[in-house]
């Protein structure tokens, strides 16, 4: 409904009811001196309502009316508010009317549309509606506070809104990671998942880069390819996958990744944080490097180990154990190993028993040592021996074979 329209009814009321206080007081007067006077003055009464009523329709029957159910919202900055407005032609006749905005705030910036152009004047059937849709930005750099503008139908018509902008705006950067701190072996690639909003009115192109130690490798991915810079629109954002690769041999501890995203006008930062548990390393040797022995079928063979850490994380119960042919055994001692520095190295004996029944060649066995995060293995070629009881008997068995032949030959070889 209009301004206008209601202050015209207003003023009519006021009329109206003047005169019809007026005509109350001439009747008071003169209601019991003639039949006369009383017929004049309901004349008079029922022609002033006749009027009223005439006049109130005739005004109302310009009526345009413009409606949307959402006409005060909060929003934070940067925010784009799109209203669907209806303009009712209540009259009939039709209305042309010029559309446009009131009292919009300085920096707002607006779009007015009716079936997908730009519209400055809108024609309504009588009796029909028409649908506006209206988008207005809310800067991003702006104070706490209600805003007011008004949707305008001709001079007459019009729709108030209002916006309430839930925090002061910013013009910055910001740089931001769903977890910033990972934990995991020196031999690890971490994965950031991090988040580069531009909280500004302009498009920005955004130079990464990160300052970190030699040996360190930082990678940027943004739209699944790797990246040294990013393009973002205005009051936009964009994922970045920031992987990390630390030095080989690094030690164990908390190490800091600065990461930078740099434009002429704007910047932000990032740390992330590096635990590394330390590189898990080991090495199954000998004292000597020889990994070839020999035992007697039946027999032990008692062999010296070296166990060394050669990573950066220390190494917590390392077992030893074995793969070795059918029947043969192998015992160590220590059967465990608590614990063993980085760079230090503990020893182990292993006692090798082979099968009584082991006829004599080469044989391989493996010896292992191992822990929850790694292991080592070694390939001992073992030379297995008959004893020299069974080669005295062979040797018997020969003699007595030959002597044999000869107490026959001599017996039976002149017939």
């Amino acid at each position: 409904m209009t301004d206008l329209t209601g202050k015209c009814e207003f003023l009519l009321l006021i009329l109206h009811i003047n005169l019809l206080s007026v005509l109350n007081t001439y009747l008071m007067k003169n209601f019991y001196k003639s039949t006369r006077s009383k017929s004049v003055s309901f004349f008079l009464v029922s022609l002033l309502g006749i009027m009223f009523t005439f006049s109130t329709a005739a005004f109302a029957s310009g009526n345009v009316t413009l409606f949307t159910p959402y006409t005060k919202i909060s929003v934070p900055p940067g925010k784009m508010i799109n209203y669907n407005i209806t303009v009712i032609n209540n009259s009939d006749a039709v209305q042309n009317l010029n559309v446009f905005i009131s009292g919009m705030p300085r920096g707002w910036n607006y779009n007015l549309k009716s079936g997908g152009w730009v519209i400055k004047q809108i024609s309504i059937l009588p009796k029909k509606k028409e649908i506006l849709t209206l988008s207005v930005e809310v800067p991003l750099k702006i104070n706490k506070g209600t805003y007011q503008y008004k949707v305008m139908a001709g001079s007459n018509y019009s729709l108030p809104l209002t916006v309430v902008v839930s925090k002061r705006g910013t013009y910055k950067t910001v740089f931001t990671a769903k977890q910033a701190n990972m934990e995991g072996h020196a031999n690890s690639t971490f994965s950031f998942n991090t988040e580069l909003d531009n909280l500004t009115a302009d498009q920005q192109l955004y130079s990464l880069r990160s300052e970190v130690s030699r040996g360190w490798d930082v990678t940027f991915r943004a739209n699944y390819k790797e990246a040294t810079s990013v393009s973002i629109k205005p009051n936009s954002k964009s994922a970045i996958t920031i992987s990390v690769k630390p030095p080989d041999r690094i030690q164990a501890g908390t190490y800091k990744i600065p990461i930078e995203a740099v434009t002429n006008n704007t910047s932000a930062s990032l740390k992330l944080d590096v635990v590394i548990t330390g590189t898990y390393k080991m090495e199954l040797t000998t004292p000597t490097g020889l990994v070839s022995t020999s035992v007697t079928a039946g027999h032990q063979k008692r062999l010296e180990l070296i166990v060394r850490n050669t990573g950066s994380a220390v190494l917590n119960n390392v077992k030893p154990g074995f793969r070795a042919p059918s029947n043969w055994d192998v015992t160590f001692d220590p059967k465990e190993i608590n614990t063993i520095e980085p760079g230090q190295s503990a020893q182990v004996f292993a006692t090798l028993k082979a099968d009584r029944k082991a006829i004599a060649g080469d044989y391989i066995t493996k010896i292992s040592t191992k822990t929850p995060e790694v292991s080592s293995n070694l390939t001992f070629r073992v030379s297995v021996k008959t004893p020299m009881l069974w080669g005295w008997i062979g040797v018997l068995i020969i003699i007595v074979a030959l002597g044999l032949v000869y107490y026959l030959f001599r017996k039976y070889g002149r017939r």
